[in-house]
């Protein structure tokens, strides 16, 4: 090997990322130097438990449960705990101490963003974290770099692989929530506790770094409006076949014409809920537990990126692409470039948001409902684009369900609609409304 500079490198956790990047680490250690211009010295692994079961074997001589010895001396923290507290005082105290970060940390970023890109701010450094918004799949640098240059307009993207996983088998098979979610369980997509996942929490994280990066805006956690998956059954499932749609949980991330809150007309929306997406369009074929984020900008047009959004090793890629710029920006020296924030665009609530819907509601199967629940969705704004009525034989009575398809609306002319409808004597039930995107 050349003799390089020796860069020294500190991780925080060995779970399932943190022990394949040690072991690429170690292994591959010859050929990153070569690609960084450094070389790259592991010189420690904070556990909580040293004798935990990993999924690779580590040298023992490199754990340990005391991080603060490695973070004073370290050039590059590879963050990989997870959660707030203790990454997020490790994370600053290696800041102050000189260091550049490489963490996957979404809820740390998602909500103490800010506070941590201006510490690095503060003393030059910079904060590096490809893997934290869709694993494997290359998506901060093309945002934050390749298309800085660029306005984008919208991201649409499929950011859970394990929602993705569960929505993909219900269409395709027909199953139900609850039997697919215990299959995620047993192998391994989804947690014993899977409520980050498919109520949606994990993709608004995500969604809030995408949106801070692609709109030069600072986005809050609590501005992304947020619903999960577990209301979607079988039912809707084929009423969304039968349309030509498919379902996906997607985070979209939009740049909205609105001049009523913002000098400049222009504000964004980032919210997270379970759309129908037309068949096909490039999102509706991501299958299983892949990820993929389509990106719409002014002048480069529509983009795709797709691949693994988790899994040890996958994410261990993104990762160690990381470890190499910020060993490169030690050997050409100079200052960190921080983050772009400065637009400071309003984030509206999804009540300024305008898209296509689908209604589905139970009525009675009588004369003058049809045209009682065409007299409310007009009074509401709200135009009719297409309708399937079909008869449901019950125990007691026979009623009809009814799916609409709208024209675009404003979600808060659409959400006032449908409360009026449920209020109108002639709706026995609003099964369920999803919103379009993506035609």
């Amino acid at each position: 090997m050349t003799d390089y500079r020796r860069l020294r490198v500190a991780l925080l956790g060995a779970g399932a990322v943190g022990s394949q990047v040690a072991a690429l680490l170690l292994k591959h250690g010859d050929e990153l130097a070569d690609r960084a211009g450094a070389a790259l010295d592991l010189v420690g692994i904070s556990v909580r438990d040293l004798d935990a079961r990993r999924d690779v074997d580590l040298p023992r001589e490199l754990l340990t449960t005391d991080p603060e010895p490695l973070l004073v001396g370290a050039d590059i923290v590879i963050e990989l705990m997870g959660g707030i507290e203790p990454a997020r005082t490790s994370i600053l105290q290696a800041i102050g101490a000189g260091a550049d970060i490489v963490t996957a940390n979404k809820a740390l970023l998602a909500t103490h963003g800010p506070e941590l890109f201006e510490a690095a701010d503060q003393v030059g450094a910079s904060i590096y974290y490809e893997a934290a918004a869709a694993g494997a799949i290359p998506i901060i640098r093309p945002l934050r770099d390749s298309l800085a240059g660029d306005r984008v307009q919208r991201i649409m993207g499929i950011v859970n692989g394990t929602t993705n996983y569960i929505l993909d088998r219900m269409d395709r098979e027909g199953s139900d929530f609850a039997d697919v979610l215990a299959d995620a369980q047993a192998l391994g997509y989804a947690e014993s506790d899977p409520t980050a996942d498919v109520e949606g929490y994990d993709a608004a994280q995500k969604a809030a770094i995408l949106a801070s990066l692609a709109f030069h805006t600072a986005v809050p956690l609590s501005a992304v409006h947020r619903e999960g998956i577990t209301r979607i059954d079988a039912d809707m499932m084929d009423a969304a076949r039968k349309a030509g749609y498919v379902i996906k949980l997607l985070a979209v991330c939009e740049r909205l014409a609105d001049a009523e809150v913002s000098p400049s007309g222009e504000s964004i929306s980032v919210r997270v809920y379970p759309a129908l997406v037309p068949r096909e369009h490039p999102l509706a074929s991501v299958h299983g537990a892949n990820n993929a984020v389509f990106v719409q900008a002014e002048a480069a047009g529509d983009l795709m990126f797709y691949g693994a959004g988790a899994g040890g090793v996958q994410t261990a890629s993104a990762v160690l692409g990381d470890v190499v710029s910020a060993a490169r920006r030690h050997i050409a020296g100079g200052v960190g470039v921080g983050e772009s924030t400065r637009a400071n665009l309003p984030v509206v609530p999804i009540g300024h948001v305008v898209t296509r819907y689908q209604i589905t509601l139970e009525v009675e199967d009588r004369p003058g409902v049809l045209a009682a629940v065409a007299g409310v969705l007009s009074d509401g704004r709200v135009s009719i684009a297409t309708l399937e009525q079909t008869i449901v034989t019950g125990d007691d009575a026979q009623t009809a369900r009814l799916v609409i398809g709208t024209h675009t609306a404003r979600e808060q002319d659409l959400s006032d609609t449908v409360d009026a409808l449920g209020a109108s004597g002639v709706v026995q039930r609003v099964v369920s409304v999803l919103r379009v995107e993506g035609d």
